[in-house]
């Protein structure tokens, strides 16, 4: 396979030797403790996507996201100015959550002048400053000026919006996407606005799902059955090798072929994707968006399909070659256990065939991503039985120790711990590693 871009001398993953080449330890996925530390560590202190700009389109428009891992919950309005404010969903007068329909656990959107709270009817404005208070003669010396709403960092990159839960962070949104971000910042995404969407409880850790999608080696054996006889066995004799990977900071990258639209031989297909013209990687008839930023397809690879970029923490967003975007969150829950969502992307189509080859390609991901999750849950339940405590990585799934490693890293680093002893994450370095 001449094409792949890889490294002139080594693998990909020995072009950083800061990972190791080692077999991996699990043991931040099944320990409680671990998770605990990962809570305050980094989900109340790391910039979090949390939405985009279009659920907010005028003034006095509202969501809220529940953060489970950060014990918190977010409401974020268009305040009267046109900017985004956030702030904790809290009312001041006896800490009930201020914002909420029939079911306070759950998340909810609407539009309003003002927000009222449900248990003694204190208001405030769309910028968090007190308004009303019920019987306020009955109180001491209060004063509303003392009592906003606790505000939240928010800012927006590409149309994405982040908070951060860290009242004395000083980086900066941009500052912390780093390069990574600013390759890929100018993608249009404000252009495919015609978005599905999926949620689902996973019963695993929440780093499992992203090391299932942060590498591809299992595609050809997990995703077998989705393809047609003859294609299923190709892929399973020629197996799968990425076409660029890149490590930045926290953040990561991986770059694949595939996304082949329409493919050179429609036997490869089943036949209702030959009729939508669509499947798994997109509508085949790609509408044009533009020249693509630089960040995207970064090995310039005629045969590119699709670049998986992970945000750190829990942040993923999937470029396609047929011009559509995913997103992906992984939203903890507990240490095996996590909420996760995805957005599909597509501009609006013109017509009702390619609404049907979206929703085909929306359809086909399901699936695939159901496999990946029934996965992930056998996962964890194999390893809480600690049977077995290190596993070897090949070289297609060195995302898996950037996440592991960057996660360690930053527990430790809030910790101020030079070392870790009870509970060891990632892998050791190897022999050649360390001599790199």
């Amino acid at each position: 396979m001449a094409h792949f871009a890889k490294p002139a001398e080594g693998s990909w993953t020995e072009h950083y030797p800061e990972l190791g080449t080692g077999p991996v330890n699990y043991e931040d996925s099944i320990s409680p403790a671990w998770y605990e530390r990962e809570r305050d560590a980094i989900f109340t202190r790391t910039w979090l996507s949390i939405g985009r700009v279009e659920q907010l389109p005028r003034v006095g428009s509202y969501f809220t996201k529940e953060i489970h891992a950060a014990r918190t919950s977010i409401v974020v309005v268009r305040a009267a100015d046109g900017s985004l404010r956030a702030f904790h969903n809290m009312c001041r007068h006896r800490g009930n959550k201020l914002v909420w329909q029939d079911f306070p656990r759950e998340e909810t959107s609407g539009t309003c002048r003002q927000f009222t709270c449900k248990y003694h009817g204190w208001r405030y404005d769309l910028e968090g400053q007190l308004t009303f208070i019920q019987q306020e003669s009955e109180f001491f010396d209060v004063d509303k000026a003392d009592y906003p709403l606790v505000g939240v960092q928010v800012d927006v990159w590409a149309g994405f919006i982040f908070v951060n839960l860290d009242a004395g962070n000083t980086t900066s949104l941009r500052e912390f996407l780093a390069e990574l971000g600013a390759g890929l910042e100018d993608y249009p995404f404000d252009k495919m606005t015609q978005v599905t969407t999926y949620r689902a409880e996973i019963a695993s850790n929440w780093k499992l799902f992203i090391d299932a999608f942060m590498e591809f080696y299992h595609a050809p054996v997990l995703h077998m059955k989705q393809a047609v006889s003859e294609e299923s066995s190709k892929l399973a004799s020629f197996g799968y090798e990425g076409l660029h990977y890149e490590i930045k900071g926290p953040h990561g990258m991986i770059s694949s072929w595939g996304g082949m639209s329409p493919p050179k031989d429609l036997s490869m297909v089943k036949p209702v994707e030959r009729a939508l013209r669509s499947g798994l990687f997109g509508p085949w008839d790609a509408p044009d968006i533009g020249e693509l930023p630089p960040g995207v397809n970064p090995s310039q690879s005629r045969v590119w399909g699709e670049d998986s970029f992970l945000f750190f923490p829990n942040f993923m967003v999937l470029i396609w070659k047929p011009n559509w975007y995913l997103t992906y969150h992984y939203w903890p829950t507990s240490h095996n256990t996590h909420t996760f969502e995805c957005s599909l992307g597509f501009v609006p189509p013109r017509n009702a065939r390619e609404r049907l080859a979206q929703e085909l390609a929306a359809s086909t991901f399901k699936e695939y991503s159901l496999q990946d999750g029934n996965t992930l849950e056998a996962t964890q339940t194999a390893l809480e039985s600690r049977v077995v405590t290190e596993f070897p990585l090949c070289d297609q799934e060195i995302m898996i120790r950037h996440l592991h490693k960057a996660v360690r890293d930053a527990v430790l680093a809030h910790e101020g711990r030079a070392s870790e002893t009870p509970v060891r994450v990632g892998s050791r370095p190897s022999s050649t590693a360390a001599r790199a």
